[in-house]
């Protein structure tokens, strides 16, 4: 449960700043240019490198367990929701400055589901480096969750409980991904619809 909470809390806090920071860049061209160089080097630093000076920084806590999750969920969040945002239609953006949505109407009924199906995308594989994090920072100078426990049961031989712990985190993964393919599916019905009819 440490493990569950430490990883629903670091993807949340993913998807909350890479959405609006990602909506904020797509939007403005002028702030993209400027922050690309500084988010091209920050994305350039592995996660698991960040782990030390995190230790230093926020302690052997929750908290920097947390933060090696964000450091790492969020760029492909972040960067999906640019593109996402930066490629809609153009013909549709005319659409709606000639009727007159614009403002707050035009970001959360037009740009926003527009650029969702990338956003998705972008969550979907947070999630998979949110959960390969988890278990890297809980193998550091932690007391409680899986990773710890698995380090734990491989340094005394305890080999049979190391791979049950193995296998409690491919469960973990699984439901997780189960749980996230439901979410996809209400979120992008209508797109999976429009597909379809683009098919036939």
């Amino acid at each position: 449960m440490p493990s569950v909470l430490r990883l629903l809390v670091g993807y949340a806090l993913s998807c909350v700043v890479g959405v609006l920071l990602g909506v904020l860049l797509g939007l403005n061209r002028r702030v993209r240019q400027a922050a690309e160089p500084v988010l091209e080097f920050l994305r350039a630093i592995p996660s698991p490198v960040l782990v030390p000076v995190l230790l230093l920084i926020a302690g052997f806590g929750s908290v920097m367990k947390v933060t090696v999750i964000v450091t790492g969920a969020v760029w492909p969040i972040l960067l999906n929701t640019v593109e996402g945002v930066k490629g809609v239609d153009s013909v549709l953006d005319d659409t709606c400055a000639t009727y007159g949505i614009t403002g707050r109407r035009r970001l959360t009924q037009f740009i926003i589901p527009s650029a969702m199906p990338q956003i998705v995308a972008g969550m979907r594989t947070g999630l998979s480096i949110g959960i390969i994090l988890m278990v890297i920072s809980e193998m550091f100078a932690a007391t409680s969750g899986l990773g710890a426990a698995i380090i734990l049961f491989q340094r005394s031989f305890a080999i049979p409980d190391m791979w049950s712990g193995v296998l409690v985190l491919g469960v973990i993964g699984f439901l997780l991904a189960m749980l996230f393919r439901v979410f996809e599916r209400a979120v992008l019905g209508w797109y999976e619809g429009l597909k379809g009819l683009e098919r036939q």
